[in-house]
């Protein structure tokens, strides 16, 4: 890196000289209030790249029950609901090499376990609140042509987002080490929905407030080597399920699938999938809230066929030990039963799946996880 100066033409020539950033606040408050200096690439429909603040200084447990153990500089998410995890570090910091590497790890392991939907809806409503933004205007502006779409959707298709690993990692600095960079497109090579990039900015100065950002972006060419990551904002409707479990050659699969979103559809209520398959997510009102329970997912594959439980909203709305009694009150079902017991240890948090084809093969399998749900709406304890 040379301190070149840039130069800016107007009446007559001005040289900007190269200008270090005084604190890392001063830096991290740029971000916040700019965040389009860090809008590189596109969304998957093409659109360009606008990133919101979700929140500044968002917390990261290490568990459900635990206060924060870390601290994210800034968490950002795209229209698509891709959520964009940002560190940001000066150069005369010695941590840019390779300390901030494992942190951020850390941060992208524990959020996907533990922000669920509830939270993010929370973090970003409180940040639109506190910088004196109106949610019309911010939901908006995020959402554009998509305003259709309920808040609690789109925070669930981010929280699905993270569960699957399906994030930008963003190390941001003033100076890029090469150790850092090398790290990065390692990072990218071996990460199939995790995009890793580490992004340089330069500040310049000129005469009174003139300042000049420059950034320069690293990691994307081991990014476009990657296989596609299959991030769409296709939304799947009740007659596109229909259309597809009239495909399914296996009588009971089709009565499987159809009950539990006809019971969904009149006592709870049905939102839209956003995934490249076929998918709804499945709601009911709980404690005067409306939680997300499952999602039903139609692959290309009908033997990939599943239903997945939301325990992570679960927790975060009901507590832990209504998730329990939820988790003991599910039918014992051949791969579902080995997820469910691993529950504790994970704080009751994840996305515990049992296929189709196994809820088919049990006759009773569905109208037992029909009656697991009422015994949650209940608030009732499971039966011994």
């Amino acid at each position: 890196m040379t301190n070149q100066p840039v130069f800016v033409l107007g009446e007559e020539l001005q040289a900007l000289e190269r200008a270090e950033f005084e604190t890392e606040a001063e830096f991290q408050e740029l971000l916040a209030r700019h965040p389009r200096v860090l809008d590189f690439g596109s969304l998957a429909d093409g659109r360009p790249l606008r990133l919101m603040l979700v929140a500044r200084e968002m917390g990261v447990p290490t568990s459900t029950e635990s206060a924060p153990a870390y601290w994210l500089d800034h968490l950002f998410v795209d229209a698509d609901g891709v959520p964009t995890l940002v560190e940001v570090k000066r150069a005369t910091d010695t941590r840019i090499r390779r300390e901030v590497v494992g942190q951020m790890l850390d941060y992208a392991a524990n959020a996907a376990r533990y922000w669920p939907a509830a939270l993010l809806q929370y973090s970003f409503e409180d940040t639109c609140a506190k910088d004196g933004r109106s949610l019309e205007e911010a939901y908006a502006e995020l959402l554009g042509d998509q305003g259709d779409r309920s808040a609690e959707e789109f925070w669930t298709t981010v929280e699905e987002r993270l569960a699957a690993g399906q994030m930008r990692l963003l190390f941001v600095a003033d100076q890029i080490p090469l150790e850092l960079r090398a790290i990065v497109e390692f990072l990218n090579r071996q990460l199939r929905q995790t995009d890793v990039y580490a992004v340089e900015l330069t500040q310049y100065r000129g005469g009174g407030d003139l300042r000049v950002l420059v950034p320069r972006v690293h990691g994307e060419v081991a990014t476009a080597a990657k296989s596609p990551s299959g991030r769409t904002t296709q939304r799947t409707t009740r007659a596109d399920m229909d259309t597809a479990i009239r495909s399914r050659p296996d009588p009971e699969v089709r009565r499987t699938a159809t009950t539990l979103l006809d019971h969904a559809a009149s006592e709870g209520r049905l939102e839209c999938g956003t995934a490249k398959y076929r998918s709804m997510r499945i709601y009911y009102r709980v404690s005067g809230r409306d939680v997300p329970i499952a999602t039903l997912s139609l692959r290309d594959d009908p033997a990939k066929d599943d239903l997945s439980f939301a325990f992570g909203s679960i927790t975060y709305h009901l507590g832990r030990e209504r998730a329990a009694a939820f988790a003991a009150s599910l039918p014992i079902l051949p791969g579902l039963a080995e997820k469910l017991a691993a529950l504790p240890a994970k704080g009751y948090n994840g996305w515990p799946s049992v296929s189709l084809t196994t809820l088919a093969t049990e006759p009773t399998a569905p109208e037992a996880i029909l009656s697991a749900i009422q015994q949650l709406i209940d608030g009732q304890e499971p039966s011994v």
